[in-house]
């Protein structure tokens, strides 16, 4: 059965890193996966920048024309509508960070009402800036959420400062995203992290420290788009 799934978010919030991580998972366990780009706002850090990293692992990248080329007018391609009907068990968006980009996501609203299985994720990092505040993220969601003509179904916990993430960032995320979570009411899908930061936050989880309620499911990922001297040299950005 076709699995769909939207993720949304603030510039830096880690959609593209989730989408990364989700899409290689999934083609382990056997899934044939797609992954759709449709981020027409951001030019950087985005999951395009990434393709040979996808395609080599056997997983088809869809994204906007122009994307990486320099050209500043992109297009979302037509392509993009087969993901509703062909034979991919994996379907994973990575959708524009504000409330404009999201309205990429609108045009295909009756396409989305037909799946039978849909999640709309909403990535929240509170390190990030207009993303520390409650009140700044609900205002934001709801924006996003308008434009995009989709229902957020979780939430999920992405609070780090990439390399220099300790224990505590993942904490006042935690603290972030329960106060989100219970004005939206819109539950924790996960909550997510380098395995290191999350065996760590176990231990909360593990002497009663932490609500689960608000921790979701614990997924460990690898950082691939992060900035650093090797990933220049190999990849040249």
């Amino acid at each position: 059965m076709k699995h769909t799934t939207v993720l949304i978010g603030n510039f830096g919030s880690g959609k593209s890193e989730l989408a990364i991580n989700m899409a290689l998972s999934s083609v382990k366990s056997g899934k044939k996966t797609v992954v759709v780009d449709i981020d027409l706002i951001n030019p950087y850090f985005r999951i395009s920048e990434r393709k040979s990293l996808l395609e080599e692992n056997g997983i088809k990248l869809i994204y906007p024309r122009y994307a990486m080329t320099g050209v500043e007018a992109t297009s979302i391609p037509p392509e993009v509508y087969s993901v509703f009907i062909d034979d991919h068990e994996t379907v994973i968006f990575d959708a524009g960070g504000d409330p404009t980009g999201a309205i990429a996501l609108g045009q295909y609203r009756a396409n989305f009402a037909e799946l039978s299985r849909l999640d709309v994720f909403y990535i929240i990092n509170g390190r990030r800036p207009l993303s520390s505040e409650v009140d700044q993220n609900i205002a934001l969601l709801d924006k996003i959420q308008s434009s995009a003509r989709l229902s957020i179904t979780g939430l999920v916990n992405n609070t780090n400062l990439a390399h220099e993430t300790g224990i505590f960032d993942l904490l006042f995320g935690y603290d972030l995203i329960s106060h989100i979570s219970e004005q939206t009411d819109i539950p924790i899908a996960m909550t997510m992290g380098t395995a290191p930061i999350l065996d760590e936050l176990s231990k909360y989880i593990e002497n009663g420290t932490l609500d689960q309620r608000y921790i979701g499911k614990l997924y460990p990922i690898k950082r691939y788009m992060h900035r650093d001297w090797d990933t220049f040299t190999h990849l040249g950005i």
